[in-house]
């Protein structure tokens, strides 16, 4: 069958060609709505599909826009995602998401892949071990932005959340409630999140006068973090009240407990800090540090989109407080 043309639209509608290349490009200033109509019915009776990678080769944009995830399995990674999808669907680009399983290797890839694709941006939850790589593209002046992390020493825009300050506020709150015991379980300390919520603790408790015990900080992988855990609640003096530095590392708590035969809230007090689908839901009431993950996921678009258009503004790192609930 042969291929369909512009210019068998712009005949089957009776218009020139350069007014279907005006609606397919949503030019419609000067467009009446019957011509619309006529463009439109031409398209669908012939089956026009119009060769996107043309126009995108005539106007140097191909209309897609790259997100690298440091790990899709954090629901706030989701919700961010689809917050800069659905900013950039009004403005008809199309995103492309990438999950980095917090591997710096395969960062480089999709980094250098989405690249050679020519997508007009990205979007990185960095893992902060490709500075090389980052410092290339902004110093190319590459639109991109930063999200969820930071990464030192690199003048880029970046959204992110008040970690250090949030975590602080949930441990002044276990010590209020008269907790002097307080754990803390984090993943390892690669990157700006972890790091800045392990200072809010620490924090805490300098400000408390409660010395910081090292033996109730637990950084570990998620395979190796029941293990820790294990040693954690073999101590002489247990920990009373613990702070979770993630979702991932929350679940990995409510399956040690349950294999324990324990229970949030009645043997150990816990605050996650992180978004928890239908954690309304949970028998007992947990306390959670929620980030605005949709406003920070718009914000991150809206800057990536005015660099895209060339918009001049000097990088800046845009901190979203959490709240906790």
């Amino acid at each position: 069958m042969e291929k369909v043309t512009m210019a068998d639209v712009a005949r089957e509608a009776g218009v020139s060609k350069s007014t279907v290349s005006q609606y397919l490009n949503k030019r419609y200033e000067y467009m009446s709505e019957k011509t619309k109509q006529k463009i439109e019915e031409a398209i669908d009776s012939l089956g026009y599909q119009p060769n996107f990678l043309a126009r995108s080769l005539k106007q140097k944009r191909t209309s897609l826009i790259g997100i690298i995830v440091a790990n899709i399995t954090h629901y706030f990674s989701t919700e961010v995602s689809r917050a800069i999808e659905d900013f950039f669907h009004q403005y008809d680009l199309q995103t492309i998401v990438c999950n980095a399983d917090d591997d710096p290797d395969k960062e480089k890839k999709y980094i250098e892949m989405l690249r050679a694709k020519q997508v007009d941006g990205l979007i990185i939850f960095p893992t902060g071990k490709n500075n090389e790589l980052y410092e290339s593209m902004i110093n190319q002046g590459y639109p991109v932005v930063f999200v969820d992390r930071k990464v030192e020493n690199l003048d880029v825009f970046s959204v992110i959340t008040d970690n250090t300050e949030s975590t602080c506020k949930a441990i002044q709150h276990f010590i209020e409630n008269g907790h002097k015991n307080i754990a803390f379980a984090v993943q390892p300390l690669t990157v700006s999140t972890r790091i800045e919520r392990l200072e809010g603790y620490k924090k805490a408790l300098n400000d408390a006068g409660i010395e910081v015990n090292p033996n109730y900080i637990i950084e570990a992988s998620i395979p190796e973090m029941k293990k820790k855990l294990e040693e954690l609640f073999s101590l002489d003096v247990k920990p009373t009240a613990l702070f979770a530095a993630n979702d991932r590392v929350f679940i990995a708590l409510g399956e040690f407990l349950k294999e324990k035969g324990m229970k949030f809230g009645k043997d150990l007090d816990v605050v996650v800090f992180d978004n928890i689908p239908f954690s309304q839901m949970l028998e007992t009431t947990l306390s959670f540090i929620i980030q605005p993950a949709a406003k920070m996921g718009t914000k991150a678009a809206e800057l990536l989109y005015q660099q895209i258009r060339k918009e001049d503004h000097d990088p800046e790192v845009f901190v979203f407080p959490s709240e906790i609930k």
